[in-house]
C-alpha cells in the first residue's frame, strides 16, 4: 500500500493487495478493534459483491442478506463507508459516499 493509503479515510487503490491482515490494520486505524466472525462476514460480503458486480450492494439489504440483524452494518464499523474501506475497496465516488453515509440510518 501507498503511504497516503495508511492514513485513516483513504481507500485502498487495488483490491488485490488487500489480505485480511490489512483489513485488521485498517479495522485499528478506525479503533474497531479485533474484527468478529460478523465483522468478516460483512467485509466478505462486500468484497464478493464488488469484485463480481463493479458496484454497491444495496446497503440496507447487507444484514438481511446475511441474516444479521437490521443496522448492522453501522454497528460494526460506525458506517458503511468505514467498512467500504476495511474490505478493501476503492474509492466508490462521492455520489456513492453520499448514498453509503444516508443508507444506515435507522
Amino acid at each position: 500500500m501507498g503511504e497516503s493509503e495508511h492514513e485513516s479515510h483513504q481507500f485502498v487503490s487495488d483490491p488485490e493487495e488487500w489480505s485480511p491482515s490489512v483489513a485488521q490494520k485498517l479495522a485499528d486505524q478506525e479503533h474497531l478493534g479485533p474484527l468478529s466472525d460478523e465483522h468478516w462476514r460483512v467485509i466478505n460480503y462486500l468484497r464478493e459483491h464488488y469484485l463480481r458486480n463493479k458496484t454497491l450492494p444495496v446497503m440496507k439489504l447487507v444484514c438481511h442478506e446475511l441474516d444479521l440483524e437490521e443496522g448492522c452494518v453501522g454497528r460494526l464499523f460506525s458506517n458503511p463507508e468505514v467498512a467500504w474501506r476495511v474490505a478493501g475497496l476503492p474509492d466508490p465516488g462521492e455520489e456513492a459516499k453520499a448514498y453509503m453515509e444516508s443508507s444506515e440510518i435507522p
